[in-house]
């Protein structure tokens, strides 16, 4: 199990590659990677963190290769999924944050 260097009370939501909810290119991440399960946006953390939503997830790792439109807050966590329905039936959830340390 990895070791965690900080906890974070987070607002979680989801979001797809459809145009609506992404740039004009729904599927490559602010980081230059294309979108795939486990890749997670926020605008506090460096690319490449490895979180956890443990609430949520379980012990899945994620990690962070996406951000956020600039008025989000660095608490706020989105979670990437497959459709657009998937990310509507998300919702919004409140969920603990671990950051893992490498």
């Amino acid at each position: 199990m990895p070791d965690i260097s900080q906890k974070i009370t987070v607002m979680v939501t989801a979001y797809s590659s459809t145009p609506e909810e992404t740039d004009d290119t729904p599927f490559i991440t602010a980081s230059n990677t294309v979108v795939r399960n486990g890749i997670v946006a926020n605008n506090g953390l460096p690319f490449g963190t490895r979180v956890r939503l443990p609430e949520i997830f379980g012990d899945r790792l994620l990690e962070v290769e996406d951000r956020m439109h600039w008025r989000k807050a660095d608490n706020q966590v989105d979670v990437w999924l497959p459709s657009k329905e998937e990310a509507v039936h998300f919702g919004v959830q409140y969920a603990t944050m671990e950051i893992v340390s490498d």
